[in-house]
């Protein structure tokens, strides 16, 4: 599985030898929990088992609200009451699915900004992480239909807002939209797809997981210093490693109960806390909310969107070399989608030689920027379109396209970074002593 040389399962008894033979389930189990991972792995890498035990929970409290719940626009909002108050237990399955879907991209986005940090995406990774950025659109896409179905008039509105984004695409947007909707508006027709199409997206997820899991066992996990595990012999990368079992398993245990006292404390105790109260009043389209706003992981997002207006020159300029086929609304979409194949293109747009920001001197000061701008973005995509949000938003905007575009690739070029460790076992010995461990003899024993 891995490139790493390292003891691979061996079946012992005549039962383990038939199985092995026809169907080596154990042995890719075994290969899996006793991969060498990297000793000098972090506290930022807690965060897989956390979208692990995310996605597991998303679809086991998915699939039991969906015996519960009723596609249809005059039967939904009550259905979800009904589950509220009604069926057994269902008010903590439907806190529990809501907020989970916090704790995922919570997860989520602490994992993505742990790979910008530390060089993840860079060789021999480039393809691990575009299936991490397919996972992320994935997620979007399901967070939001997901946020559709309880049919409240944040639902309703968020969904006539968001979907009416593809009417601005040149040429086919009216299609696609009517396409999308299944009619000329938010209806019934939209109602049955998006809860189709939520079912179905988190098992597709669930395979891109699959696909990433095996991507990076491939090439071996990253880790802070960047420096690749040597795969000289199994003595010297049995230097630089330990099984992944027990070592790691019992550190993201750990971490994953820390993780979840606080969040069976917010469901227990604040449970709407991330929600809307408007999404408890039954979809009107009638009657528009007086601010719509996304859920609180589409805002960085959702501030980009809003912040490219018709008085902004790049849009000019955008609709004069065009002829006017991308006009403000266009652009946002644009800039919305061009956003995330920014942060895709990291592996690309990144020159420098060294991998880990931590060797990085200037890149550091960069990306701490880059990081406040996300949540600034995100604090401004809640904030009314008026002014002087909308230049803030604009400054934020700027500045996270500048980052990838122009800083990335130029501080490749003007950095002096710091010197790397020649090897991980000697970054592990500088932090925690040659005794720190005896468990570097055994990854290959």
């Amino acid at each position: 599985m891995s490139g790493i040389p390292h003891d691979h399962y061996e079946p012992k008894t005549g039962g383990e030898k038939w199985l092995h033979k026809r169907l080596p389930v154990v042995g890719l189990l075994y290969d899996t929990l006793m991969i060498p991972t990297p000793k000098n792995l972090n506290w930022m890498w807690i965060w897989g088992i956390i979208l692990t035990f995310c996605l597991g929970l998303q679809i086991v409290t998915g699939i039991i609200l969906a015996m519960h719940y009723t596609p249809h626009v005059d039967l939904a909002f009550a259905s979800v009451e009904h589950i509220m108050r009604n069926v057994n237990g269902g008010h903590m399955i439907r806190y529990f699915h809501a907020n989970g879907a916090s704790l995922f991209f919570i997860a989520v986005y602490a994992h993505i900004f742990r790979g910008l940090y530390y060089g993840s995406y860079k060789a021999p990774r480039e393809v691990t992480w575009i299936i991490g950025m397919l996972i992320y659109l994935c997620m979007m896409g399901t967070a939001f239909m997901g946020y559709v179905l309880p049919w409240g008039q944040m639902s309703f509105w968020g969904a006539t807002v968001i979907t009416g984004l593809f009417g601005a695409i040149p040429f086919i947007g009216e299609s696609l939209q009517t396409w999308l909707l299944g009619g000329p508006a938010v209806d019934n027709a939209t109602l049955n797809r998006f809860f189709s199409l939520h079912y179905l997206l988190p098992f597709v997820i669930a395979g891109l997981v699959a696909v990433h899991i095996w991507a990076f066992h491939t090439t071996g996990n990253n880790n802070p210093t960047g420096v690749e595990v040597r795969r000289t012999s199994k003595a010297d990368a049995a230097k630089d490693t330990v099984p992944f079992w027990p070592y790691y398993v019992i550190k993201d245990v750990f971490a994953l109960a820390v993780i979840l006292a606080v969040f069976m404390a917010i469901v227990g105790f604040m449970p709407n806390y991330l929600g809307h109260p408007d999404n408890y009043i039954e979809a009107n389209p009638l009657a528009t909310p007086a601010h719509i706003v996304p859920e609180w992981y589409f805002l960085p997002f959702y501030a980009i969107l809003r912040a490219f207006t018709a008085d902004v020159w790049v849009v000019q300029f955008a609709s004069w070399i065009t002829g006017g086929i991308i006009d403000a609304k266009f652009f946002g979409v644009l800039a919305m989608f061009g956003a995330i194949i920014a942060m895709a293109l990291a592996p690309w747009l990144d020159t420098s030689s060294v991998r880990s920001g931590r060797y990085r001197p200037m890149f550091k000061w960069w990306f701490v920027l880059l990081v406040i701008d996300f949540f600034a973005l995100m604090w401004l995509g809640a904030m009314p379109a008026e002014e002087p949000f909308a230049s803030f938003s604009l400054i934020a905007s700027a500045y996270w396209f500048g980052y990838f575009f122009v800083i990335l690739p130029l501080l490749g070029v003007i950095e002096k970074p710091l010197a790397t460790p020649a090897t991980i076992e000697d970054d592990f010995n500088a932090h925690y002593g040659k005794g720190g461990t005896d468990a570097s003899s055994t990854p290959a024993e």
